[in-house]
C-alpha cells in the first residue's frame, strides 16, 4: 500500500468514526430529551456544529442517519428474505419477525423519534418516508395471501407499526423498553394471521 493510500484510508476511518459518534450522540440526546438540537448533539459528540452540518447537511439528514443506524443494528437487511419465501404465510411471518427485531433495537429512542414526528414537520417527513416503504412491503406480501380481506395491506401495515409492538411489549411487562420484543412479536403474528384469514398456528 502506498503512503498516499494509507493516509486516505486513515482519513476515511476518522471520518467514519466521527460520523458514528455524532449519530450515537443524536440517539442518546433524542432518548433523553425527546428532541433534536444540533448544538446539543455537537457538544455531546465533541465536535463543532459545522461538522454536524458537513457530515449530514441538515437535521433531516442526521435523523436519516439515525434511522439507518437503527435499521442496521436491527437487522432490517433480513427483510428481503420475506420476499423470497415461496410460502406466503411464512413470508408474512418473517416480515413480522424482522420488524419486531428492528423495533426492539432502541425502543426509547424510537418512541421519542415517532412522537417528535407528530410535532416537527421535518422529522415527520423522515418517518413518513420510512413508513411508506413498510406500507409498500405490506401491500406486496398481503397481495400474495389466498382469500385475504380487501384491506389486508392496511391491516398488515398497522399491525407491524412500532406502536403495536410497543404497546404489546408493555402489556407483557417491559414498560421501559428493555429491548426484548419476543412476546410482542409472537402476539403480532397471531393478530396478523387472525386479521388476514390465515391459520392460527405457524405451519
Amino acid at each position: 500500500m502506498s503512503p498516499r493510500s494509507y493516509r486516505m484510508g486513515q482519513r476515511q476511518a476518522e471520518v467514519d468514526e466521527t460520523r458514528a459518534r455524532i449519530v450515537a450522540a443524536a440517539r442518546a440526546h433524542l432518548a433523553e430529551t425527546g428532541g433534536v438540537s444540533l448544538d446539543a448533539v455537537a457538544r455531546r459528540a465533541d465536535v463543532a456544529r459545522a461538522t454536524v452540518y458537513y457530515q449530514f447537511g441538515s437535521k433531516a439528514g442526521l435523523l436519516e442517519a439515525v434511522c439507518d443506524a437503527l435499521a442496521a443494528q436491527g437487522g432490517m437487511a433480513r427483510l428481503a428474505e420475506a420476499f423470497t419465501l415461496a410460502d406466503p404465510w411464512a413470508a408474512v411471518d418473517r416480515f413480522v419477525e424482522v420488524m419486531g427485531g428492528f423495533w426492539a433495537v432502541d425502543r426509547v429512542c424510537t418512541r421519542r423519534l415517532r412522537a417528535l414526528a407528530a410535532l416537527d414537520e421535518e422529522v415527520g417527513r423522515v418517518i413518513a418516508d420510512r413508513d411508506a416503504r413498510r406500507r409498500e412491503g405490506a401491500a406486496v406480501l398481503s397481495g400474495r395471501l389466498p382469500s385475504a380481506p380487501p384491506d389486508a395491506a392496511g391491516l398488515l401495515f398497522v399491525l407491524t407499526a412500532f406502536e403495536t409492538y410497543d404497546a404489546l411489549a408493555t402489556e407483557a411487562g417491559a414498560p421501559d423498553g428493555g429491548g426484548d420484543l419476543t412476546a410482542a412479536t409472537s402476539a403480532v403474528t397471531r393478530l396478523v394471521r387472525a386479521a388476514l384469514g390465515g391459520p392460527a398456528e405457524r405451519p
